[in-house]
Parts: structure tokens; sequence; C-alpha cells
């Protein structure tokens, strides 16, 4: 195989990556969702009390750091095929085309890490546990403060992502002048 049909196989086999991830990761947004409204529901149901109401919370955090490493992975697929597929070329193709639409029309783009989704289901969730907790103070802090550091993993998640492209593209442009 040659140089040039290698890179070629090597761009399609990356852009068919970034389009499985994105698949995969909607796939893993909702039946982690599903799986967190079933067993939030299911807990409330039985009547179940204390720390076993953070189960849900866990499933619903587990959910969104496969998201926010999916979404993280992708990015850095495309960052990699701007620098060594596009600017080798000279060319301004997709990846160069999203990452500019993306830094002058914030306002216009979607959230790839479904924040508002998350920031709301964890807020139903603590209210659901805060139901059934009985009021007790001790819980009821421990609680607050599992679905704080939750909201903080959130917040934490947007920063990195919005920094990410830049960065990456950054570190493939140093990797591309050695």
């Amino acid at each position: 195989m040659s140089l040039s049909e290698l890179n070629r196989v090597e761009y399609e086999v990356l852009r068919a990556t970034i389009r499985d991830r994105g698949t995969a990761r909607l796939v893993a947004v909702v039946v982690g969702v599903a799986a967190w409204a079933s067993l939030a529901v299911a807990l409330r149901l039985i009547d179940q009390s204390g720390a076993v109401t953070l189960v849900p919370l866990l499933v619903l955090a587990a959910t969104f750091e496969v998201n926010f490493f999916i979404h993280i992975g992708v990015e850095r697929i495309g960052r990699y095929l701007q620098v060594f597929y596009e600017e080798r070329a000279g060319s301004i193709g997709w990846e160069t085309t999203a990452m500019n639409f993306g830094a002058k029309f914030p306002a216009r783009g979607l959230d790839p890490l479904f924040s508002v989704v998350f920031f709301s289901a964890g807020a139903l969730n603590f209210f659901n546990a805060l139901a059934t907790s009985e009021l007790r103070s001790g819980w009821t802090l421990i609680s607050l403060a599992a679905h704080l550091a939750f909201n903080y993993i959130i917040v934490r998640a947007r920063f990195i992502s919005a920094t990410q492209r830049a960065i990456d593209l950054d570190a493939f442009r140093s990797l591309a002048n050695h």
C-alpha cells in the first residue's frame, strides 16, 4: 500500500470513527438517561431511602462521563484531520469550517454534552432523593454534596470542551512541525 493510499484509508477510517462515535454517544445518552429515570422511579415506588437513592445519580454521572469521553475523542480526531489532512493540503474542509463556525457563531451551536439535560436530571434526582430522605439533615447534606459534585463535573467538562479544540489544534500543529 502506497503512502497516499494509506493516507486515504486512514482519512476514511477516521471520518467513519467520528460518525460512529457520534451515533454511539447519542445512543449512550438516551440509554443512560432512560436507565437513570427507570431506576429513580423504581426506587421511589418501592419506597427506598438513604444511600441507595444515590445509585441513580451514579448512573447519571457515568452516562455523562461516557458522553464526555466520546465527545473529547471525536474532537481530537477532528483536529488531527484538520492539521494533517486539511492544513497540509492547503485546503479548507469540514473540520476547519466547523471549528471556524463554532468560534464565530457560538450561540448557534448545539450543546454536545447535553448539559441542560444532565443538570435537569440531576436536579430531579436530588429532589427525588430529598423527598425520600425524611429530611434527615445528615443524609440531606450528603445527598446535596453528591449532587453539587455532579454539577461541578458538568461545569468543568463544559469548560474543558470549550477550550479543547484550540489546545488540541496547537498540539497537533506542534507535532506536524517536527
